[in-house]
């Protein structure tokens, strides 16, 4: 089905190993045209980081799997960085210390990448899991750097973070606020439908486009971009989300809403966050 809209997806993984290529055609075929394309965590890859520079593999795939999904027929804009649970699978044989300034260089990296052009933005975060005080705050820490990165490269920062209400959205915003980065270059992965509050802190954020969430957004304005957080897992298959979901949810609601809200969604927005060009 041609798309009569862009329609963007702000987070999917796609892995050659599992069903890759088909799910980027079942998104194509249902209407999708843009995919924002994160990294999947070194341990899903079968990479074991024991330098900073194991992540380069990662990275490279990352960028690979972009250009085979350019062509054929749907951008793709790959976002590189360092899962925040890495901090849980180094420490299993290296100090945490040594973990946080592995996972740091790691990012460096990333933020290379996006240097030369080959990224538009640096994923980070802090675990959404519970973790050891000294690992929270290492973990914070991370994040804080990459949120200076992406201020050196004025690039966005997606981050994945724990589940958030006001009061992590503000600590977050506080930590990036004094790197200097622009406010709407950092991008809440898995953000639950609270668009206003994000929007006076400077956030952008990527809604989790359950069933009801787009509605819920959608009363506090458009403000936001849609996503899956679709994992391509052989062992998860459809896990978190479909790869059709946005597209069909998107053509849909606009039978409701009209196109005007998911142009903005789904192109001025991703555009301004991660200066891209997202045509038709």
């Amino acid at each position: 089905m041609p798309a009569k809209i862009p329609i963007t997806d702000n987070h999917m993984h796609i892995d050659p190993r599992a069903r890759g290529l088909e799910a980027v055609k079942e998104f194509q075929k249902s209407g999708g045209t843009h995919i924002i394309l994160v990294t999947k965590p070194s341990w899903s890859l079968g990479v074991t980081v024991r330098k900073p520079e194991d992540y380069l593999a990662v990275f490279d795939e990352t960028v690979e799997i972009a250009s085979k999904i350019r062509e054929i027929g749907v951008r793709a804009f790959p976002v590189l960085g360092v899962h925040p649970a890495e901090i849980s699978k180094l420490t299993e044989y290296m100090e945490l210390s040594e973990a946080a300034e592995t996972m740091k260089k790691g990012l460096e990296l990333a933020a290379g990448y996006v240097e030369q052009g080959l990224a538009v933005g640096i994923k980070s975060g802090r675990p959404h899991y519970p973790v050891p005080s000294d690992f929270w705050t290492a973990s914070n820490e991370i994040m804080e750097y990459a949120f200076s990165l992406g201020k050196e490269q004025d690039c966005a920062v997606q981050l994945h973070t724990e589940n958030v209400g006001e009061t992590e959205l503000r600590d977050i915003a506080g930590r990036a606020k004094k790197t200097g980065i622009k406010m709407h270059r950092v991008v809440k992965h898995y953000s639950p439908p609270l668009v206003n509050t994000c929007e006076e802190l400077g956030i952008f954020p990527g809604v989790i486009s359950v069933k009801g969430a787009i509605e819920q957004a959608l009363e506090e304005g458009s403000r936001f971009m849609m996503e899956t957080d679709y994992i391509d897992d052989p062992d998860r298959p459809g896990a978190v989300l479909g790869p059709k979901t946005i597209p069909k949810r998107t053509l849909k609601l606009m039978e409701i809403y009209g196109e005007e809200p998911f142009w903005i969604i789904h192109k001025e927005n991703p555009e301004k966050v991660y200066d891209i060009e997202v045509e038709l």
